[in-house]
């Protein structure tokens, strides 16, 4: 099994605790195998960061979309939190090799489970939240996310802002925006992106996200906004 420290850098997070982060990785199956084991299994710990996996979702979508109505938050949020979504998040950061199971589950395929996987991944932000705080473990869930909250939003919203640009601007201009990167900031862990969307020389907008996709959407969106405004004001 790869060094625990491994997935701390993994998840760009360093717990004081950690052995919090162990029983966050130990399948249930582990400890009837090895009833004398230091550390419980992570049960406990998925139930509590189910909940604030949940919360921390709900609030940046209460934020972020403050047009939507509350049956469309709910849908996205249970798009976000839903076990297939976490399991491949786990899957990303190869979190089913840390993971301490019964040789019985680990014969049949156990490391690679939705199921195991995605309670894994909750019971490691628990750990986070109970080691670190609210702050700290909100930061961890929207990285995780990354690209798939872009999309779930997108698609919820029923808006892709990028080709609606381009709709807009082949019609009024007969050209096709274009997308620079103009900084690159943070840890290889943590880095958020500026991205400028251009017609020919002139900027139309600009964006930042944690990746070049996600900059390039807040870049389109902050042009739709501001042609908006020069063409209705």
């Amino acid at each position: 099994m790869p060094d625990i420290n491994t997935l701390q850098k993994a998840l760009g997070v360093k717990l004081d605790n950690t052995a919090l982060l162990a029983q966050a990785l130990t399948h249930s199956s582990y400890i009837n195998e090895n009833p004398a084991g230091a550390v419980g299994h992570n049960e406990r710990l998925e139930f509590l960061g189910d909940a604030v996996l949940d919360c921390i979702v709900a609030e940046k979508l209460y934020r972020d979309l403050p047009d939507l109505s509350e049956g469309d938050l709910t849908k996205l949020r249970a798009a976000l939190v839903r076990r297939d979504t976490l399991a491949g998040i786990a899957r990303d950061i190869n979190l089913g090799a840390f993971l301490a199971m019964g040789k019985g589950e680990e014969a049949s395929g156990g490391r690679d489970k939705a199921p195991n996987l995605a309670s894994a991944l909750e019971a490691v932000i628990a750990a986070v939240y109970l080691d670190r705080g609210l702050a700290a473990t909100a930061e961890l869930v929207i990285r995780l996310l990354g690209e798939t909250w872009a999309q779930a939003v997108r698609r919820g919203t029923g808006t892709d802002y990028k080709s609606r640009l381009q709709e807009v601007v082949q019609s009024r201009w007969q050209l096709t925006p274009s997308y620079r990167l103009i900084a690159e900031t943070g840890p290889d862990h943590d880095k958020t992106f500026t991205v400028e969307v251009q017609v020919g020389s002139r900027v139309l907008g600009s964006g930042r996200g944690k990746s070049k996709k996600l900059a390039e959407t807040e870049a389109a969106r902050a042009a739709l906004s501001r042609l908006k405004e020069v063409f209705t004001g």
